[in-house]
């Protein structure tokens, strides 16, 4: 199934990417589109939701609307 994907994305003119990085990918982007870590967690299989954090990249758009929300804050007490 890999070798076939593989060739596939080669075919489509796609950069080599192995088709389990796919997960991750998808598990990076539901978390970035603000969806709940347990939701993720649970569409991933996975057992526990620290696993899943591990198992996820963080954009960098992600951090900055972070910041941005926290620096947000300081004047809402």
């Amino acid at each position: 199934m890999s070798d076939q994907f593989l060739w596939l994305a080669y075919l489509a003119g796609l950069p080599p990417i192995r088709l389990h990085e796919l997960r991750h990918g998808a598990a990076s982007l539901m978390l970035a589109a603000g969806v709940e870590m347990k939701v993720v967690q649970e569409t991933l299989g996975h057992t526990s939701s620290a696993f899943t954090a591990d198992y996820t990249s963080v954009f960098p758009q992600v951090v900055m609307a972070a910041a941005e929300k926290t620096a947000g804050r300081r004047g809402n007490r």
